[in-house]
């Protein structure tokens, strides 16, 4: 549920307009949850430095924010660093980066994977290798932002439409894994290998001044950047996309409850057997490549200190 940090993170830098002359500190508890068998609890500290402040409504409020995350989830912990650059209102500059670590549990007669290998078995089907604390998966990013928000040229409280879009380059690893060895964490798809990965995403949305702050669409994209050999005949070299309905709901001043519904693509195969199968031993329907479906219905819970 990675993603969902970025959502929540968003109701806070859409308001990046608000004046600040001295330091700020504050605090988030947060709880996420989804219809997929995943929960996540996160603590979070955050502090703001004014930073080349201008006289200017573009630079008055410049300021660089530190954030430093813990995780904890059934299957993993984590420890999550990111540093944000304003240097103007409509621009931000990001870099950060993860340290985690996982284990594997069976839950209702299912596996779930908080970290391990992903290989192939002598029958072509996956298998995996890994098991509780036995590497480390880290993470470094860098990004910017672009933003927009019509109240800052037309003010109002019922002026807030929203934009925002964000691009990152990150490499990701886990330390057990060799060169084009696939892995999984925290119970994703398993396709995962050590190298660069592009992320982006691009925002619609209008806040409002009653409990239901925020309603927003949010579409993202993943892709692998590092060249494993014969990608192509998976598909492994195709973005993957996420769109999201996203609801805020202010409950008071220290309580968010954030609702948010996805669906993502898929890849096609031309192998009736697919799910069952290593996914580097699948052949990506080319006339066909990718379907969209339903992913999950998440929610998330924010308790400011």
């Amino acid at each position: 549920m990675k993603k969902i940090i970025f959502i929540l993170v968003l109701t806070l830098t859409t308001n990046a307009l608000t004046a600040q002359e001295e330091k700020t500190s504050s605090a988030e508890l947060l709880l996420q949850v989804s219809t997929l068998p995943e929960i996540k609890l996160g603590l979070t500290d955050r502090h703001s430095y004014p930073f080349l402040q201008g006289e200017s409504p573009l630079t008055e409020d410049n300021n660089i924010t530190l954030a430093i995350t813990r995780e904890i989830s059934p299957i993993s912990i984590n420890g999550i660093f990111e540093a944000v650059w304003t240097p103007i209102a409509f621009f931000q500059l990001t870099a950060g980066g993860r340290l985690g670590t996982g284990w594997n549990i069976e839950l209702f007669g299912s596996n779930v994977y908080g970290i391990g290998l992903n290989k192939s078995g002598n029958d072509g089907k996956a298998k995996i290798s890994g098991s509780a604390f036995d590497g480390l998966l880290w993470k470094m990013q860098m990004g910017t932002v672009f933003q927009f928000d019509l109240a800052a040229i037309f003010p109002g409280d019922w002026n807030h439409i929203i934009a925002r879009t964000y691009h990152e380059i990150n490499y990701k690893g886990y330390t057990r894994a060799k060169r084009n060895q696939a892995w999984y964490f925290e119970n994703d798809d398993g396709e995962n290998c050590n190298g660069f990965n592009y992320y982006g995403n691009f925002l619609i949305g209008y806040q409002m001044p009653i409990i239901l702050n925020l309603a927003a669409l949010l579409a993202e994209m993943d892709l692998y950047l590092y060249d494993t050999p014969g990608r192509s005949n998976w598909g492994d070299d195709l973005i993957r996309w996420t769109f999201s309905g996203i609801f805020n709901l202010a409950v008071s001043r220290q309580i968010d409850i954030t609702m948010i519904a996805q669906f993502r693509t898929r890849r096609n195969f031309l192998e009736s057997d697919w799910k069952d199968l290593y996914y580097r031993n699948r052949t990506i329907n080319s006339s066909d490549p990718l379907r969209l479906e339903f992913y999950r219905v998440a929610a998330a819970l924010t308790y400011k200190f």
